[in-house]
């Protein structure tokens, strides 16, 4: 970092991301291929701008990263699991049979290894879901709630909890509205687990209405697998758009999508953009696990991420399910995933186009403020040493900025 004359600080030879400025043409900088090239200036600990640069632009400035859909109290468990392959219905049993023996102690350092590695890929806000069991008092949080909200009040980003249960586990309005409270009692976010049961209608209402009435997001895991006829993502946008509800909606999954008409995605997405619904996509996990059969599988099981974006919807990636009965592989790091669906999803070149499904739009899915470059906080930002954006997305080498203006005082 450099001092220049008029008292502003100077992190000299960076590209910025164009699809990470909210005002490219107000920033300024030189375009370089989907970035723009220049000298950084930094006044009273925010980036303003870019001037000419003077020297060779070889390093990328961006916003820190946004993962929103985790499950950090099932993480880095499947060494102990057994019957681990098959389908969501195998994962879910053996999942379920190693949380029988969950313990704090557990808990902590699983879910704190998987923080670790957010904080370590550059993460500044994340998700992460946490099991509310059908065999839980809806009123009572469990152990992992607790234990995950203490967790994300000592790290170093912003971690919000999603509870997840089933959908018709909340049909019954009594239930719904223990639930709800014991979500809103630690300011977390309601969700729910939308498949095919018959009184999905029933809990989508006392869902919404619920977040109404405590100012809850909401947040749903919807239509995970291939089955014709799984029909939870319009459902949740009609009931979004018959209520008016205005705050926070995030939909994963959605792997459905992927079974309907073009004109059908396109009425679908439609509702999403008026509901203002985001959907996140899961490449890693929903690769696993759907289209099970004999053989190799010949369906990813991606939901529609092309179709959702060209109609206005906020599409975001996620990690989803690291090292446990959903996905034995992976990493906490938005930017192995978004590798991933490039060549999953056919996300072509300018790859700087898609940054914003990890940073940008996925904030807006978490119904966060926005967080571009510019008017960024030097600690709401990261440095990459890569000269381009495929270097960026493959791994090369990424730190906090505020490191490299200490070190270069």
């Amino acid at each position: 970092m450099t001092g220049g004359k008029d008292g502003l600080d100077r992190i000299t030879g960076v590209l910025v991301p164009g699809s990470l400025v909210s005002d490219p043409v107000a920033f300024g900088g030189e375009r370089r291929d989907d970035c723009l090239a220049g000298d950084l200036v930094l006044q009273e600990g925010r980036a303003v701008r870019l001037q000419p640069a003077t020297e060779q632009a070889e390093r990328i400035v961006l916003p820190r990263l946004t993962e929103p859909h985790v499950h950090l109290d099932k993480c880095h468990s499947v060494h102990r699991l057994e019957n681990v392959g098959g389908n969501l219905k195998a994962a879910i049993k053996a999942q379920k049979a190693d949380m029988a023996g969950w313990t704090e102690e557990d808990l902590r350092a699983r879910a704190g290894r998987g923080i670790s590695e957010l904080l370590a890929s550059g993460c500044g806000a994340v998700r992460t879901h946490v099991d509310w069991t059908d065999d839980d008092d809806p009123g009572v949080e469990p152990l992992a709630w607790a234990v995950l909200h203490e967790l994300g009040e000592d790290a170093d980003l912003l971690l919000e909890c999603a509870a997840l249960t089933d959908i018709g586990a909340l049909a019954d309005s009594g239930p719904a509205r223990d639930y709800a409270r014991a979500i809103a009692h630690r300011g977390g976010v309601l969700g729910a687990f939308v498949f095919d049961q018959p009184e999905r209608d029933e809990g989508l209402r006392n869902v919404f209405r619920e977040a109404e009435r405590l100012g809850l997001k909401l947040d749903f895991h919807v239509d995970e697998g291939l089955e014709p006829g799984l029909d939870g993502l319009e459902r949740i946008a009609d009931a979004a758009l018959a209520v008016g509800f205005e705050g926070s909606i995030l939909c994963g999954h959605a792997c459905s999508l992927a079974n309907c008409a073009e004109n059908d995605v396109s009425r679908i997405a439609d509702k999403l953009a008026e509901a203002g619904i985001a959907v996140t996509v899961l490449p890693q996990t929903n690769l696993y696990l759907q289209d099970r059969g004999q053989g190799t599988p010949d369906r990813r099981g991606l939901t529609r991420l092309h179709e959702l974006r060209a109609r206005g919807v906020t599409v975001a990636l996620g990690a989803d399910n690291v090292r446990d009965a959903f996905c034995p592989v992976g990493r906490h790091d938005p930017r192995p995933v978004l590798s991933l669906a490039v060549v999953a999803a056919h996300l072509d070149p300018p790859l700087g186009s898609h940054l914003p499904l990890i940073t940008t739009a996925a904030r807006r899915g978490m119904g966060l403020p926005d967080l571009t470059v510019d008017g960024a906080a030097v600690e709401d930002l990261l440095i990459c040493d890569a000269n381009n954006t495929s270097d960026l997305i493959s791994g090369a080498a990424l730190r906090p900025l505020s490191e490299t203006r200490s070190s270069m005082r």
